[in-house]
């Protein structure tokens, strides 16, 4: 027998719509039914993460053209942001980690009085002799005088040409103030450097080239038309930038042979860089070696205490006051004593075109977000029913909120992937300019964990807007339009 519902057609309907929904749901897999989101429940919404969880990952696949397109406007972003950051943090980086704040590079200034003028800085080398005075007077815990070059080496191979090999002329501090790791050996000693011996370092790389990377040490390489005997090999070792000698090259740049400076000045090795000089300075047609009044050298000094570097700054101050009381000094003391990141910043290394690059990637990074916060914003609003309903059941505003966020993170995570597989791209690209600094843009440890944090962080913030505004629904008006 048929017993007419006493609740009306409508509410027929309405219980033939829950029977249906209630079969389907036992057809296809659904999200666990939350738990009491009303005011009074003592249910910890952290606890929610994977039911929101859940919820973002239906939601996305539902609209999977406007999910599209959020993803694409990240990792467009993320992508371009990221390359040109690491760029960045590739050529900025630190070159020596945990000491450079203890290496100075101190200048002095022995100019004449031509072109004088009010805090102008001193020149950015040392004379020999200014060099060799600061290097003896032995203020600094340790100290370094050195200057490029390239000498010709006559390979023992016979399968092997000669070649030019890259040369730093230094004194024996250059490599534990340096921190220059050695694979084989050590360096030569202070008395046998001012006894002008023939004895060279060698970096790996030229010691597997000639010796097939046995330990060297002990035997004889000619070099210049000299027998040189190896007394050390040095492991991998390629400071970046190069900042003890700017003048040879700033990036990807690195010796080969490490001699004594006392032997080259004795030999008179061909040496490069920079020279400025003054007065009748020059050298003239036929020296290999500029005069005394011309500054070619880098000297460098480590200072263990803030204490010490002030000191050494007086010693300066007092040594300039000396030298122009005897008449070598002609100007008032000038004097400045940078460590090594103060001298990269104060020497530009960083190419400005890099850091115009960055600032117009994250322009482009704000405008995709701009355009995220637009999508999910009208994606947001199309869900204006559900979240309305969902009020009205008892969810807060607050769990709307973090089910609306969690979505974002998650369309963030998956545009982190994508751009950081465009980033990967991007810095294959750099590596084929014709740049010094193009073979070191490669992604480390932590750019990769920026990308993703970026990326994730990035959309979030987008998501606040649309979140709130979404979470603004009145759920009367939508059961009523419903």
């Amino acid at each position: 027998m048929f017993f007419p519902s006493p609740f009306g057609e409508g509410a027929q309907r309405a219980g033939e719509g829950t029977f249906e929904a209630q079969r389907c749901a036992l057809a296809e897999p659904s999200p666990p039914a939350p738990p009491p989101m009303g005011e009074g429940s003592n249910i910890q919404e952290d606890g929610m993460f994977g039911y929101y969880l859940d919820l973002a990952l239906r939601s996305l696949k539902r609209n999977k053209s406007l999910t599209a397109l959020m993803v694409l406007a990240i990792a467009l972003g993320i992508g371009a942001s990221m390359t040109m950051l690491t760029v960045l943090h590739v050529l900025s980086g630190d070159p020596l980690p945990g000491k450079s704040a203890l290496i100075y590079y101190p200048q002095i200034d022995p100019q004449d009085l031509k072109g004088m003028q009010p805090n102008k800085e001193p020149p950015e080398q040392v004379t020999l002799i200014d060099g060799l005075n600061l290097l003896h007077a032995g203020r600094a815990d340790h100290q370094a005088l050195m200057s490029g070059g390239s000498v010709p080496l006559d390979p023992q191979k016979t399968d092997l040409d000669p070649f030019y090999v890259e040369a730093r002329y230094t004194t024996p501090d250059f490599f534990p103030m340096f921190d220059a790791p050695f694979l084989f050996g050590h360096a030569w000693t202070e008395a046998d450097g001012e006894a002008k011996v023939r004895e060279v370092v060698i970096a790996r790389s030229l010691n597997d080239k000639l010796f097939g990377g046995a330990d060297s040490v002990g035997r004889i390489v000619r070099m210049a038309g000299v027998d040189w005997r190896i007394v050390g090999v040095l492991d991998k070792w390629r400071p970046n930038p190069h900042f003890y000698d700017l003048n040879t090259g700033s990036y990807d740049y690195g010796e080969q042979v490490f001699l004594p400076l006392q032997t080259m000045l004795d030999l008179r090795l061909d040496r490069n860089g920079s020279t400025d000089c003054w007065g009748n300075g020059g050298g003239g047609v036929g020296n290999i070696l500029p005069s005394d009044d011309c500054v070619w050298l880098q000297f460098w000094v480590q200072l263990d205490t803030p204490t010490k570097a002030a000191a050494y700054k007086e010693f300066l101050v007092h040594y300039s006051q000396e030298q122009k009381a005897l008449g070598r000094f002609q100007r008032a003391p000038n004097v400045r004593l940078r460590n090594v990141m103060q001298w990269l910043d104060y020497q530009m290394v960083v190419p400005g075109d890099v850091r115009l690059q960055t600032g117009l990637a994250f322009g482009f990074l704000l405008v995709c977000l701009v355009n995220t916060v637009g999508l999910m914003l009208a994606k947001f609003m199309r869900r204006a029913a559900e979240l309305g309903v969902r009020r009205a059941l008892g969810a807060s505003k607050r769990a709307l909120f973090a089910q609306l966020l969690i979505e974002s993170g998650v369309v963030g995570l998956v545009g982190g992937v994508g751009g950081l597989l465009l980033a990967l791209f991007g810095l294959w690209l750099v590596r084929q300019r014709p740049s010094d600094y193009a073979a070191l843009a490669h992604l480390d440890l932590s750019m990769l964990f920026i990308t993703f944090a970026l990326a994730v962080g990035a959309t979030l913030l987008a998501g606040l807007l649309p979140a709130w505004r979404a979470c603004q629904v009145a759920p009367a008006l939508q059961l009523k339009s419903n």
